[in-house]
């Protein structure tokens, strides 16, 4: 049975592709497609300038004239230069459950890397950590939610028959949402409410909302700068993803605070999960998928957090109960019963803590795994 690779070098085979893990997983009651207009935007030099700061390569392995498996490998210049690094990465890795095929694929990618002068590789991670970022290791009972990762449990165990190791580990918890705070919260609300310096934003439309998504990929440059494989976003693409996540956000799970200045410094975006939608829409926005994504999103009790922020300096004073409080109240109103935290890093101390205290667990692992070239 020959293994074969190809490089994705022309439309048709970006096509394969990007639809490759519709038909691998076909059958898989937990898997959720990705949104397709996001993928082939993902892959547009035009749309995404990632493309065009990066080294990439897309392969698909095909076993007796099938196609098996894909991957993808970065090279990062910017990041690496600005970190001191020879790091290659891997990413799209979805194959079937045979060790030679994810063997052939990950070789390939590790092989290009060190033709290309690198010294380590890393993965599943793409060009930031704005992309899904790791491999699920645990939780994968659950649905995954939009941005996060989405793949079977046997590819924990190819990866490390390849011998790649932790590099660093993200958790997602899982959060009842009640109609009041633990009393020690609600202690540093009635103290934080009171200072006149602060100024707690609700919205209850979109036009009043799109004034603060830039300042908000702002601050997010500001307060992200130090975390794992983060790179800061231009101003164009701040105003493309502007333009891509203001018409799915509903203003009222979208929290802000403001000084006297009316400066932004700090917020926090949610959003009702649309998973099941996603899955009965197959990934497709058009013709109805979008309709069946609204309905799921309307009928969930699930709330996922998306993305929060404290400007630098100004963490541990409050804003987050002040920011939390408002989301939950919002939540509680609307029926929602669950909170998914999103992604925190495994060594967010702070963050871990500030989702045990409302009773949150771990729910869900991701890895993201590395391996030096000898």
């Amino acid at each position: 049975m020959s293994i074969t690779i190809k490089v994705i070098d022309t439309k048709n085979l970006l096509r394969q592709y990007i639809f490759l893990p519709e038909k691998i997983y076909k059958g898989d009651m937990r898997w959720v497609p990705p949104l397709y207009a996001d993928e082939w935007a993902f892959h547009n030099p035009k749309e995404n300038k990632a493309l065009h700061q990066c080294d990439t390569i897309r392969i698909i392995a095909n076993k007796n004239n099938q196609p098996v498996g894909r991957i993808m490998g970065i090279i990062h210049h910017l990041y690496n230069k600005q970190h001191n690094e020879k790091t290659a990465r891997f990413y799209n890795l979805d194959c079937t459950n045979d060790q030679e095929v994810s063997h052939r694929l990950i070789q390939y990618i590790e092989n290009w890397g060190k033709e290309k002068g690198m010294n380590k590789i890393i993965g599943p991670y793409g060009f930031s950590n704005k992309d899904p970022q790791g491999l699920q290791i645990e939780g994968l009972e659950f649905l995954p939610i939009l941005a996060t990762p989405t793949n079977p449990s046997y590819l924990q165990n190819l990866v490390e028959a390849e011998g790649y190791q932790k590099e660093v580990d993200c958790v997602s918890y899982k959060m009842p949402i009640h109609s009041t705070l633990p009393p020690i919260y609600e202690k540093i609300y009635e103290r934080i409410k009171r200072n006149q310096s602060l100024k707690l934003l609700e919205f209850t439309s979109k036009r009043a909302l799109k004034p603060y998504i830039i300042p908000v990929f702002r601050l997010v440059n500001e307060a992200y700068a130090s975390i794992f494989g983060f790179v800061p976003m231009t101003e164009e693409e701040m105003k493309k993803f502007a333009a891509q996540y203001l018409p799915i956000l509903d203003p009222e799970f979208v929290k802000a605070v403001v000084n006297p200045q009316d400066e932004l410094i700090a917020f926090v975006v949610a959003m009702p999960d649309m998973s099941i939608g996603i899955q009965k829409a197959n990934g497709r926005l058009f013709p109805f998928g979008f309709i069946r994504i609204l309905n799921a999103m309307r009928k969930s009790t699930q709330l996922n957090l998306m993305l929060g922020a404290v400007k630098t300096g100004l963490q541990g004073r409050g804003l987050t109960v002040l920011l939390g409080r408002a989301i939950l109240q919002s939540a509680h109103k609307r029926g929602m019963k669950i909170m998914d935290s999103h992604l925190i890093l495994e060594k967010n101390q702070l963050m871990r803590s500030e989702c045990e205290r409302i009773d949150g667990t771990v729910y869900k692992r991701f890895r993201v795994y590395q391996k030096m070239f000898s």
